[in-house]
């Protein structure tokens, strides 16, 4: 008898305090231990911790992480925050910053590292908060 793995995603919930991407990033490094996604640990850690220190730095309300596997090897993470403004760094004409700025570009690495990236606007309606969901995916060594 043939059995079918389950499909899954996580989503975590996060308030505003200086100490959530790191427990973001140990749930993160949990989740794909789990599911025997190590060799995208790395990678995936990474993107993650860009999207979450942008949703911290630049909001005031809480933020999520999401992690969804979108086909064998291959993951999505995605940080969802209260902010509707897509963060000028995340445009694909994003000007770089200058070479001694302390800040301003982690949103470029993510766009360096990722193998696909996109953004939502999310309007308020019903039940939804609004604000604006940040994706990056990437894909494993030995994956197609």
């Amino acid at each position: 008898m043939a059995t079918v793995s389950p499909s899954w995603s996580y989503t975590l919930q996060l308030p505003h305090d200086p100490r959530a991407p790191g427990i973001a990033r140990a749930t993160l490094r949990t989740v794909l231990a789990a599911h025997g996604l190590t060799d995208l640990t790395l990678a995936t850690e990474l993107l993650a911790t860009e999207l979450l220190t942008n949703a911290h730095r630049h909001t005031t309300g809480p933020y999520s992480l999401r992690l969804v596997p979108m086909e064998p090897g291959r993951l999505r993470v995605a940080v969802w925050d209260t902010d509707p403004r897509v963060p000028p760094g995340f445009a694909t004409d994003a000007p770089a910053a200058p070479h001694d700025a302390e800040d301003g570009r982690g949103l470029r690495l993510v766009r360096a590292c990722a193998d696909s990236v996109g953004v939502s606007v999310l309007r308020e309606l019903g039940a939804s908060k609004g604000g604006k969901l940040l994706w990056a995916e990437c894909q494993g060594q030995g994956s197609p």
